[in-house]
């Protein structure tokens, strides 16, 4: 079932006008469910809301807080995951007219769900091998940390993943610093200190980057550094994670000739848990 615009369909009518599928026109947030509950909803909220704010998007006097949970609540009980763990991804597109300069700066919704296994966050020790993606640049711009549906880069980064069995891909900005993961944002642990590149190299406004953040400047035994990354630091790093909303929080096991442990990564995923049970 899809929520369209508040109405709750299994076949919605795109047009193929629609400037999401034309230009882009469309930001988007992936929402973790599990146990009655949104993760981090608010900050997903106020994310989305700056990101229409920044593309120039009308606001929607129904799109506030309360109402939106609502319409996401919906399709978790339109697909009977009530009771369970679900990924719901809500898009929010400019309304079709014009070319680039659109006629109508007014936007439509659509949101769907799909079921996770696990209820909470968990850490895999599967083996989890990246390398640096250097065909194409992300530029290290404030819409670079937007989560727009421009998302090309990834795409293509994943397809030369998948043919060089690759399990991810780092990405590097147009300062040559390592910026993020395909399908996320990079920490990176040295020591007693651990590094995660700041907005302004064009990495996304995670929302997991910001809890992990939170969590680690109020413990005694690490300091947080919100700093560029060369490719020269990954191979002297203790360890390197990835964060999503999803996953929550993913271990890179190796990267070229190094290989990594997955101690603070633990530790941060119980932190991360009890946070979104208590949010």
């Amino acid at each position: 079932m899809i929520n369209f615009n508040g109405t709750l369909t299994e076949t919605p009518q795109f047009s193929a006008h629609n400037r999401g599928m034309l230009y882009g026109d469309a930001v988007f947030e992936t929402i973790r469910y599990s146990g009655g509950k949104l993760f981090f909803w608010e900050d997903h909220y106020f994310r989305l809301m700056a990101s229409m704010r920044i593309l120039r998007m009308e606001i929607p006097m129904g799109f506030t807080l309360e109402d939106l949970q609502d319409e996401l609540l919906k399709v978790v009980e339109a697909e009977n995951l009530k009771d369970k763990a679900a990924s719901l991804r809500l898009t929010v597109t400019r309304n079709e007219g014009g070319k680039y300069l659109p006629e109508d700066n007014n936007v439509s919704f659509y949101i769907f769900a799909k079921e996770l296994k696990d209820p909470f966050f968990t850490l895999t020790e599967d083996y989890y091998e990246v390398e640096l993606y250097k065909d194409h640049y992300v530029n290290a711009d404030l819409l670079s940390t937007l989560k727009t549906a421009n998302k090309i880069i990834h795409v293509t980064g994943s397809i030369f993943a998948k043919e060089n069995d690759y399990a991810n891909c780092l990405l590097l900005n147009t300062n040559k610093s390592v910026v993020e993961a395909l399908n996320g944002n990079l920490f990176l642990v040295k020591g007693s200190t651990i590094k995660t590149p700041p907005l302004d190299e064009g990495c996304l406004r995670g929302i997991i980057r910001k809890q992990l953040i939170e969590i680690i400047a109020k413990l005694d035994e690490f300091t947080i550094e919100e700093a560029a990354i060369s490719p020269f630091e990954l191979q002297k790093a203790d360890e390197l994670f990835i964060t999503n909303a999803i996953v929550g929080i993913q271990p890179i096991s190796k990267y070229r000739k190094k290989t990594y442990t997955n101690t603070v990564a633990k530790n941060l995923l119980g932190k991360l848990n009890a946070k979104a049970r208590l949010g």
